[in-house]
């Protein structure tokens, strides 16, 4: 079976291609390793910047479904010291442009757009074989097979199809997020539900930091940062959620209990979620009848940008192979070319977000950030 556009893998990058695709009148077929769309969570809130988010889904005619998803008050956000005192608190006053969502909301808003049967489900890429003129066969592991004439990895880290461009490979930075839940806060855990307040929580120093959002439905979703080495992380029997927790949270010893308490009484067992990056500046030669986008593309620390990036990439392509019907090379050429030097500057925003939070200064090169000024502790 030939498919003339071919894209691997149904996050929100992907997912908006495809829908841009649509919008244009351009048939697409996506392929994701997932049995379904609820076979697991897709991650917590996402701050949808009027840049670039906010763009790709206009492009993609769903700015009125994006805006009925909004977490209205979600914007408000503080930063705690390990005691739990507030060194800096921002209303959601409802004039901020980066208005919060879920992830899996939006996914599911993307997914509604599309016709039924153009994502593929347990279709897992386990091989890719260039046949020459920009064609290329991929290989499941049910062992299917299709030709694709155009193919898109929208596949994540660790893209199956990054290999046909680039030898570059993701590497750890020295940097996990673990990750927990905490459920029916308000009335279970009153304290710790006051101390993260209506939005996100940040509670910084060199090396370790915990960071909450509150999420619909009276929900805590908590990622405890630590910068440790992988031996470190390795050393965690992450199958045993209780010693894991207790291991994680024995990192915090002497910061208030209603906010170690995310740690400790945390409804799920903890997942760490090891911290990669590709090199800055990421890039690769145009190689026939493939191509590139979000973290299979520029995978960098986590800063607010990634999953605005990959919608914003995903409604670029599309634009670009609708502007170039007949002649995909053209496509790729002119999406490639703005790529590139469009995610220079993110690279080097991630890196410093990501030492702000955790750095030397921490938690006041954090506050900076927000304020524009500096803030010398007293």
């Amino acid at each position: 079976m030939t498919t003339p556009i071919t894209i691997v893998g149904a996050g929100l990058g992907g997912l908006t291609l495809a829908r841009v695709l649509h919008v244009h009148g351009i048939p697409a077929t996506v392929y994701e390793a997932d049995p379904s769309a609820e076979s697991r969570t897709q991650g917590g809130r996402l701050d949808i910047h009027a840049a670039d988010g906010q763009r790709a889904l206009a492009d993609a005619d769903l700015t009125d479904e994006f805006r009925a998803i909004i977490h209205e008050g979600a914007e408000a956000a503080r930063v705690l010291d390990q005691h739990g005192t507030v060194l800096l608190d921002i209303p959601d006053d409802g004039t901020a442009a980066r208005p919060e969502v879920l992830r899996g909301d939006l996914r599911r808003v993307l997914l509604d757009s599309l016709p039924d049967g153009t994502v593929q489900w347990g279709r897992k890429v386990t091989g890719i074989r260039p046949l020459g003129d920009g064609r290329h066969e991929l290989a499941f592991a049910d062992g299917s097979t299709v030709t694709s004439s155009l193919l898109v990895g929208a596949d994540g880290a660790w893209s199956r199809v990054r290999p046909l461009l680039s030898a570059a490979r993701p590497e750890y930075i020295g940097t996990t997020f673990i990750e927990t839940y905490l459920y029916d806060v308000d009335k279970r855990h009153p304290a710790t539900a006051a101390a993260v307040g209506a939005g996100a929580m940040c509670a910084l120093t060199p090396g370790k930091g915990i960071v909450a959002h509150r999420e619909a439905g009276d929900i805590l979703h908590t990622y405890v940062e630590l910068n440790r080495s992988a031996e470190w992380i390795a050393g965690i029997d992450f199958t045993d959620a209780a010693a894991a927790s207790a291991r994680v949270a024995a990192e915090f010893d002497g910061w208030a209990p209603h906010l170690t308490a995310l740690i400790t009484d945390g409804e799920t067992p903890p997942v760490a979620r090891m911290i990669h990056t590709l090199p800055d500046g990421h890039r690769w030669d145009r190689v026939p009848g493939v191509t590139l986008l979000g973290d299979a593309a520029h995978l960098m620390p986590p800063s607010g940008d990634g999953a605005n990036l990959a919608m914003f990439d995903g409604a670029e392509l599309g634009k670009a192979i609708a502007a170039h019907p007949g002649d995909p090379e053209a496509a790729l050429t002119a999406y490639e070319e703005a790529l590139f030097p469009r995610c220079e500057g993110f690279y080097a925003d991630a890196h410093e977000i990501l030492d702000l939070s955790l750095g030397d200064r921490a938690p006041y090169g954090f506050i900076d950030f927000f304020t524009g000024g500096p803030q010398e502790q007293s």
